[in-house]
């Protein structure tokens, strides 16, 4: 046999055969692995218009069978397992339980048990996913910013082939893939700030950088989602003064940000105007669209001792069916005080710790997610939840994660 082994060996590759180095099969799974989970929280609308009529059973099945087929493949990547202690990852690990324990007395226990069993396995497949996070060429970063590059697309074409389908309501929504305006709003902010601030920090190509901006920018225009604008804005100003005084770049979009922030103001004041009260009366904007109707009917709802520490359990996020539209009273309405806490702890964690980062590309990522995790959720909901925000601020989380001095993955 040994004799067997060293012929074959020695023996030369096929022509046209090129073996791919085992290194780059694990980075390709782990690249895998966090594609299905960005799946998994592209929620299946059943209602929605498509180009392609997809039924409703299979819509449902690759949304949520990606996630345990994240869970499958991520346990052939990491073996033997491994997992790095996080206070990040045990704060989460905390909020399952937490979801779990107030699952078990919600009134529709089903469904509720169905959402802590998948926050259950989201959190564990993040969990065996921490060997990659300090990676010095940021793999979870660009990963995530190709996912979003490849939903934005969708969006795109969608909009090209069917403009009419594709707007409504005057907004932008997907019609490949059933994707509302305000999470299509969202994966366009977080790609153009993460591919501004991978530019800034001299991370990526110029041309790359420019056309990811050039299309990511007027599709979050389109979509009219005032909230990721915001935290778009916020975040960029945030994570460019971590970089000012480091990156001459970041100094010239500085420059150039506030020149035509001069000109636009004096130039196109009513447009910008028009496009945040989008149709919108006074009344209707200082009622925030009527997310003020639900929050107090929320904080009005009479609780037991029970319930205002634990919640009612995990809901789909509404109320009297209608949306809640807030991380602050969803997460209050789910889990409670306690939820709500620790939600603030692994914000808290993230922020101190990106504080604390040596001043580089992985602080200024970091505060800009975080940034922007923090004014979206006042008006969004998911961080208490599988859902973007959470997969997001793991991300930020695992960038001011102390890097080892010798990697071992």
């Amino acid at each position: 046999m040994s004799a067997l082994a060293a012929l074959a060996a020695r023996r030369p590759a096929r022509p046209g055969f090129r073996e791919v180095p085992p290194e780059r099969r694990r980075r390709r799974r782990v690249q895998l692995v966090w594609a299905l989970l960005v799946m998994n929280v592209l929620t299946f609308f059943p209602e929605s218009r498509l180009l392609l009529p997809i039924p409703s059973a299979l819509g449902r099945l690759i949304a949520q069978g990606s996630l345990p087929l994240a869970l499958l493949l991520v346990l052939t990547v990491n073996r033997p397992l491994r997992i790095r202690p996080s206070v990040y990852a045990f704060l989460a690990s905390l909020l399952v339980t937490e979801a779990v324990i107030s699952s078990l007395r919600a009134e529709f226990l089903v469904g509720a048990l169905y959402r802590s069993s998948r926050l259950l396995i989201f959190v564990v497949v993040l969990w065996l996913l921490s060997p990659w996070w300090t990676r010095r060429d940021l793999l979870l970063i660009r990963t995530h910013l190709m996912v979003l590059w490849a939903v934005i697309g969708t969006v795109v074409l969608g909009f090209l082939v069917s403009p009419g389908g594709a707007m409504v309501d005057d907004r932008l929504t997907g019609v490949l893939w059933p994707i509302p305006a305000t999470q299509v709003g969202h994966y366009a902010a977080m790609a153009t700030g993460l591919t501004t601030v991978l530019w800034m920090a001299g991370l990526l190509r110029r041309e790359i950088a420019l056309v990811s901006v050039v299309i990511a920018i007027p599709v979050l225009l389109l979509t009219h989602t005032r909230t990721a604008l915001i935290a778009l804005l916020v975040g960029g100003i945030i994570a460019g003064l971590s970089l000012f005084t480091a990156r001459a770049r970041a100094r010239r979009t500085f420059a150039i940000a506030i020149g035509v922030f001069s000109v636009g103001a004096l130039t196109a004041g009513s447009a910008v105007t028009t496009w945040l009260a989008r149709g919108q009366d006074t009344e209707q904007v200082a009622a925030l669209t009527g997310r003020k109707l639900v929050w107090d009917a929320i904080l009005a709802q009479p609780r037991t001792t029970w319930e205002t520490l634990f919640g009612f359990g995990l809901s789909n996020k509404s109320f009297t069916g209608l949306p809640i539209d807030s991380n602050w009273l969803g997460t209050y309405y789910d889990v409670g005080l306690l939820g709500a806490a620790f939600n603030i702890a692994m914000l808290l964690f993230v922020f101190v710790g990106a504080w604390f980062t040596p001043q580089g590309p992985r602080r200024a990522l970091a505060l800009f997610i975080v940034a922007y995790c923090v004014v979206a959720s006042f008006t969004e909901t998911g961080l208490s939840e599988a859902s973007p925000y959470l997969l997001e601020l793991t991300l930020a989380a695992s960038l001011v994660y102390p890097r080892p001095s010798r990697e071992g993955i």
